[in-house]
Parts: C-alpha cells; sequence; structure tokens
C-alpha cells in the first residue's frame, strides 16, 4: 500500500514536470519565427528590437534558407509557413529528423556532441548551397543550438589543415575538462571554415537575415552555434588560452597545436571582425532563450497554486556544485515554512558543466539531480520528504542519453536503497544515467524540437 507521503511525492513529480514541459512549450521553434517573420503587403517584415524592417522580394532573385542546430527543422517549418513557394531551396542539418518532410527544404541528420563524417558532409552541402547567393539573394539562415558539432568544416588550408578527427579530439578533451560553452565555441570557431562568422563571408555579398534560438547564458548570439553569420570577437590567441587555461596544451593533436600557434603569430587569417564589410547587409536576431521558457515555467507553477521564486536564467558552474546550492535553499525553506503553508516552487535555467571523474554514462542535469539526491540522503528525513527537485534539458536530450533529465526525491532515495545503490557512489563515477533508470527517476520526453538550455524546478511542500 502506498503512503501518503510517497502518493504526495508522486503529485510534486507530476508537478515539476508539468511546470517544465510548459517552459518547452513556450520555446517551440515554429511559432516563434512565424511571430518574427510577417508578409505584409508586398514586403517581408522582421519584428527587430528597435522596431520592424521590410525588404522588397523585388529586389531578390531568389531566397535561400540554411538552418541547422537541434531546432532547425521547426525553424524552417516556421519559415515555410510565412515563406511558402517563395523560398527558391533550403537545406537544414539537425540531430533527429522529425517525423514529416518540411516544404522546399532538404532535411539532413549529422552527429552531436561530437561531430563525425555525417557533419563534415552537412558542412559540404551547406557551403555548396552559400554559393548559389550573389547581391540579389536573401539568404534566411536559421540558427540554433548544437549547431557547432551538426556543421563541422574543419580548417583546411595548406600547411595548417587539420582532420576531422583532429576536431573531434579536441572538442572531447574541451568536454571533458568541465571547459564552458563559451570557451569551447572560442575553439571551434577558429577550427572551422564556416563559424565565427565564416559563414556570413561565404554569402557575401548577398542579404542575410538570421534567426537565433539561443542555447547559451547571456544570450551572445557570437556564441550560439559559434557564430556563423556573427562578427567574432575572439581571437586565435583567445583559443590557444582556453586550451592552456584547462592544461590541455599536450593532449591536442599536433596539427591542432600548430594551428593555434601559428594563429596567435599572425601566420593564419583569423575570423572576421566586428566592422568588416561582410557584415554590412547582415542581420542578426535573437528570437528565443532560456528566459522565455523560464518566464513561462513561473506561470505554469503559479497557477497549480505554487508561490515562485525566480532564480534567472544564468545559473552555471559545476552541476554538483549548483545542486548543493538549491538543496540548501530548499532546507532553509523547509525549515521556515509551516507544513500547511502554501507550497513553493525555486526555479532557474542556464547551463552547467560537469568535470568527469569516472566512466559512467550521464548528463549535467541528471548529475545534477544525483548530486541532490546524495545531499538529501544526509538531510533530516523530516524536511527531506518535503522536496522535490527536477533537471532537465528543453532539447529532450541530456549528455548521450535518451533522457531530458532526471527527478531527485525521497521515494527515488527509498529505491535506490531497495536496489542497494549508493548516490554518491554512482556521482564519483559519473553514473547519472544508469543510477536513475535503475531506480525510475529519468525524465524521458524525447527530443522536443527546440534548445534554449536547461531548466531546474525545486518544489517545496
Amino acid at each position: 500500500m502506498r503512503t501518503t507521503d510517497s502518493i504526495d511525492g508522486e503529485r510534486l513529480r507530476r508537478d515539476a514536470e508539468s511546470v517544465f514541459r510548459a517552459g518547452v512549450a513556450r520555446v517551440d521553434p515554429r511559432p516563434m519565427v512565424r511571430d518574427t517573420l510577417r508578409i505584409e503587403g508586398d514586403r517581408l517584415t522582421v519584428r527587430l528590437p528597435e522596431g520592424p524592417r521590410s525588404w522588397d522580394p523585388e529586389r531578390f532573385d531568389r531566397i535561400l534558407l540554411l538552418g541547422f542546430g537541434k531546432a532547425a527543422a521547426a525553424m524552417a517549418r516556421g519559415a515555410t509557413d510565412i515563406l511558402g513557394d517563395r523560398i527558391d531551396g533550403g537545406l537544414a542539418v539537425v540531430k533527429s529528423a522529425p517525423p514529416a518532410p518540411v516544404d522546399r527544404i532538404r532535411i539532413v541528420e549529422a552527429a552531436h556532441p561530437v561531430p563525425d563524417v555525417t557533419s563534415v558532409a552537412a558542412a559540404r552541402a551547406m557551403r555548396d548551397l552559400a554559393r548559389r547567393a550573389d547581391e540579389r539573394t536573401l539568404a534566411l539562415v536559421l540558427v540554433s543550438g548544437g549547431g557547432s558539432s551538426l556543421l563541422c568544416a574543419p580548417w583546411a588550408d595548406g600547411p595548417h589543415a587539420i582532420t576531422l578527427e583532429d576536431k573531434a579530439a579536441v572538442t572531447r578533451g574541451l568536454l571533458a575538462c568541465g571547459a564552458g560553452i563559451g570557451e569551447i565555441n572560442t575553439v571551434r570557431k577558429h577550427l572551422s571554415a564556416v563559424k565565427g562568422g565564416r559563414l556570413a563571408a561565404a554569402l557575401s555579398p548577398a542579404t542575410v537575415l538570421t534567426l537565433i534560438l539561443s542555447d547559451v547564458v547571456g544570450d551572445d548570439p557570437a556564441a550560439v552555434a559559434s557564430g556563423p553569420t556573427v562578427p567574432d570577437p575572439s581571437t586565435w590567441a583567445d583559443a590557444r588560452a582556453v586550451v592552456r587555461r584547462h592544461g590541455l596544451e599536450t593532449r591536442i593533436p599536433p596539427a591542432v597545436a600548430r594551428l593555434l600557434d601559428d594563429g596567435a603569430a599572425g601566420r593564419v587569417p583569423d575570423t572576421p571582425k566586428p566592422g568588416d564589410p561582410v557584415f554590412d547587409r547582415v542581420t542578426n536576431l535573437v528570437i528565443g532563450s532560456n528566459r522565455l521558457a523560464v518566464t513561462a515555467a513561473l506561470l505554469r507553477a503559479r497557477e497549480l497554486g505554487y508561490a515562485t521564486q525566480d532564480l534567472g536564467s544564468a545559473l552555471t558552474g559545476e552541476a554538483r556544485d549548483l545542486a548543493a546550492h538549491l538543496l540548501g535553499r530548499g532546507l532553509d525553506l523547509a525549515r521556515r515554512e509551516p507544513p500547511a503553508g502554501a507550497p513553493v516552487c525555486l526555479l532557474g535555467g542556464g547551463e552547467t558543466t560537469v568535470t568527469l571523474r569516472g566512466g559512467g554514462t550521464g548528463g549535467r542535469n541528471q548529475e545534477m539531480a544525483l548530486a541532490f539526491l546524495a545531499g538529501l540522503a544526509d538531510a533530516d528525513p523530516a524536511l527531506a520528504r518535503r522536496l522535490c527537485f527536477l533537471s532537465a534539458g528543453t532539447d529532450g536530450n541530456d549528455g548521450p542519453t535518451d533522457a531530458a533529465g532526471a527527478f531527485a526525491d525521497l521515494d527515488l532515495l527509498a529505491a535506490a536503497g531497495r536496489a542497494s545503490l549508493v548516490p554518491g557512489d554512482a556521482l564519483a563515477a559519473n553514473d547519472s544515467y544508469r543510477f536513475f533508470d535503475a531506480v525510475g527517476g529519468l525524465l524521458r520526453t524525447g527530443p522536443t524540437g527546440t534548445n534554449v538550455c536547461d531548466l531546474q524546478v525545486l518544489l517545496v511542500r
């Protein structure tokens, strides 16, 4: 027979999932693109922060669509809803193909988070499409998180050419050492022939409108998918400094080390910088972000009867450190709030990192939930039973797993005990996926078609 506490635990998990899904629904790329683009009379109009801007389609002989990232298919569908047969050709590079085709758009699957030969082939196809552009072309570029891996064009310039294997080795090293997404992209854009503004250079002199779904904290367009149509403020020296800061100088391929050294010495052209003429006809616009998801999730929590605390959309740092902080906040609330008081929802978003210490399987959200659960094991059970935590990725894929994230509460801790599993042991091995799979704590949504970082939901009853 289930106890009242167990039943309450199930309800809290349902509430946490409902809050999370409301945040994800708000950043559905298709309606966001439709809300941004308009055909008004005989003009194509886009909503910009400074006011609407429009173009006369008669100025262009063709409209090309170039999309890449986890949300590329949904964004492309939104664009075709508005532009229809005005689009003369299009390519969307995605991690998982949508169940139905997108009119007039070729869909190509490629690898994420570590690029492979499919990523290189996708980048080659994207460059071929870009070569069709001229001064009477409007290029609609749709960018979302994951694009850095999905579109991979290793630098190839005579003596400084690097291979896909070289670039993949660098990516694996940066991911394993806990480098932030901004650091990773600084390096990747300098090893690429399409990122860091180099796709804009390939499209020049076309008119370029880039719509961006941000998966980075701060929503810097230069960081999303490594900024393929955005001026790159970082330098070869910055990329080399990232590698040195994480102690990777002797662990990256020699060809990459030579490229970074020669780039920093001025012997290899840098990425195009602000003020470069290739950006004279380029417009970049962020249309969706983690902040929108957090706001919608908070609204859903209030609809469910929770008092809310907004933790913001810039939660970063080590996943297990953030888990400890959130656990402390939750226990403090549990101590102060009377048991009969209104339940509380603490909610925020961002993107954490994981420093690999073991050979297990998981992702940053599952790692955070596991660290929360490990801390919960040491807490006063009377307080611990009042908490339910969920951390999940808005894209539906946490790390190389089929789960979006995981829950943490006292019921799951009890299930672990019955299975003779110790959260601290799994945490030491970075083996969160197998742990939560065994105790029934995973949240599986499937690919959501969007990607705006992660959401953390902490409910205190």
